[in-house]
């Protein structure tokens, strides 16, 4: 799961792609040898048919024979082979490419290849800028040499939200020139709008839509953390041509400008950092180019998504698509515990949210009774790399795309304790919150609000690609009421992205997942059986801004 929202660059753990091969010491492998009997003891463990079902699915997702299930790893394509399988098992139609239930997803590695370099210029004069001191770059997906040179337009934090009365780009033309944005959103704005302004990809979207040649980010602190991490690859989609889709085609976000040059750029704009983030702030040409050459090392590598579909009954309705999402990869193998053991098994994230997708398809099967809609059960790569297989699926559907009308998404259920509510993130945007809630009334569960809004986590999981395809979706989790908020913020401070996330460590509560599968039946049932397609509320933000169905 993106919980956070980091860059990737500073995430060095997601991209580690062997475990560290020093001996390891005998107390540490004795403790190893503990942990196995253990986990042995609890994997053998008797349980009831349906909670059995569920747990089997993630021992194998979660073993360590799957090395955490890195996308474009072997060990993921066998994953997502198993998924396929049990689509076909669950009587699902395959909804792939060529007939087959997987989703060819073309992938591509990318990072800087070297420095590369930055230089100011004024009055005709040219100063090139330290490397980790002044600038760092970023890799660019698009393209293997990157060469920019243009003005620069400070612009503050880059946002254009008529909604807020505010435009940062209100009295220039940064057409051919390049932008300077801060990072960051207003405080007051709410979570899920601050997270999406506060965003790199945003910034430089809203760039490329005022014509802007590249985006540089401005940092007047210490560049150290960001050179430390510079060329830590990052993943993307990659076109018919194998080149890289990035978060603005044709304006790139060519690096970081900090230090000392930083504060030059300011002073020529009578500035102080504060200023930038002011609501009052208004754009600045400078009398000051950039040129910068960024050279991007590329590497091809392949994926895919799982697609099995169960086909609407309704002659009026049945073609409309209702998707039900759940991401298949993990971390991979990255620096060792205290036991040794370097394999992200991701049990929690999300092989719980895999089973629950593939046993949720058996109930529909099961019932005997197909739904008015169809359902689409879309097990997707590389969401532990930036929501990319979502996001690909979303832009390339395996149905058509105009028939796509809901994703309830499935991302990291934490079932370690007997949940009294749940949770669906966006609920309260789209005509999906009234069937959520009713769904989980019928359930027995209550429906709570968002208990974190400040985290904006709407935008931080696969839906979120769905929602900026106009299409209104909510991303599904057990609630915080009872012993929810401490056993949440145990599994963060101890589980996640860590070893200790596998059976027998993380201590899932079977029972509860079979509970989750009931609220997620209840919930995909009625939607896809509703009189009305779901629609955005209108005026809402998102559905206004992605033009979605009903918001206008």
């Amino acid at each position: 799961m993106v919980r956070f929202a980091l860059p990737l660059a500073l995430l060095p753990l997601a991209t580690a792609a062997v475990a560290q091969t020093a001996d390891v010491p005998a107390d540490t492998a004795a403790k190893a040898a503990a942990a196995r009997a253990e986990r042995n003891a609890v994997l053998t463990k008797a349980l009831p048919p349906e909670q059995a079902a569920m747990k089997a699915h993630v021992m194998f997702l979660a073993s360590d024979a799957m090395r955490g299930r890195e996308a474009g790893s072997e060990e993921y394509d066998i994953a997502a082979q198993y998924v396929a399988s049990q689509f076909y098992a669950a009587g699902l139609r395959p909804a792939g490419d060529d007939g087959g239930y997987l989703q060819r997803v073309p992938l591509v590695s990318y990072k800087p290849a070297d420095k590369g370099s930055f230089a100011l210029g004024t009055d005709g004069r040219k100063r090139k800028l330290t490397f980790g001191e002044e600038y760092v770059p970023s890799g660019n997906p698009e393209a293997a040499v990157t060469k920019v040179g243009a003005p620069i337009v400070l612009v503050g934090q880059g946002i254009v939200a008529p909604g807020h009365d505010r435009d940062d780009y209100a009295g220039v033309d940064v057409r051919g020139k390049i932008v300077a944005v801060v990072r960051g959103a207003p405080e007051s704005y709410d979570g899920e709008q601050r997270a999406h302004f506060g965003s790199t990809s945003t910034k430089a979207a809203i760039a490329a839509a005022h014509g802007a040649a590249g985006v540089v980010i401005l940092d007047p602190g210490s560049l150290e953390r960001a050179a430390k991490y510079y060329d830590h690859a990052r993943v993307t989609w990659a076109d018919a041509q194998g080149n890289g889709h990035p978060a603005a085609p044709g304006t790139p976000i060519l690096g970081t400008i900090g230090g000392k040059a930083a504060g030059r750029l300011l002073d020529a704009a009578g500035l102080t950092a504060d200023d930038l983030t002011s609501e009052r702030f208004r754009a600045v040409a400078l009398p000051v180019t950039l040129t910068a050459t960024v050279n991007t090392a590329r590497e091809a590598m392949e994926s895919s998504n799982v697609a099995g579909i169960l086909p609407g009954s309704d002659p009026q309705v049945g073609d409309q698509v209702v998707v039900l999402s759940a991401h298949l990869d993990h971390v991979g193998v990255g620096d060792p515990d205290d036991t040794g053991d370097t394999i992200y098994n991701g049990a929690e994230d999300n092989a719980v949210g895999i089973a629950s997708l593939i046993e949720e398809a058996r109930r529909f099967k099961a019932s005997g009774k197909p739904p008015k809609r169809s359902i689409l059960f879309l097990a997707v790569t590389a969401e532990e790399k930036g929501l990319v297989g979502s996001d690909y699926f979303a832009r390339h559907p395996t149905v058509p795309k105009d028939k796509l009308v809901a994703d309830v998404n499935l991302d990291m259920p934490i079932l370690t304790y007997p949940f009294e509510d749940v949770i669906a993130f966006g609920a309260e945007r789209s005509t999906l919150g009234p069937i959520v809630k009713q769904a989980a009334r019928d359930a027995g569960v209550a429906f709570s609000p968002d208990p974190m809004p400040e985290m904006g986590l709407f935008v931080r999981s696969d839906h979120y690609r769905f929602v900026q395809q106009g299409i209104p979706s909510v991303f599904l989790w057990p609630g915080e009421k009872g012993p929810g908020k401490a056993a949440v913020e145990e599994f963060f401070d101890k589980h996640y992205h860590q070893p200790s996330d596998q059976i027998g460590k993380s201590g899932i509560d079977w029972a509860q997942g079979v509970r989750f599968i009931d609220v997620n039946y209840q919930i995909a049932r009625q939607i896809a059986d509703a009189e009305k397609r779901p629609a955005w509320n209108r005026g809402d933000f998102f559905g206004t801004l992605y033009h979605g169905y009903g918001a206008k």
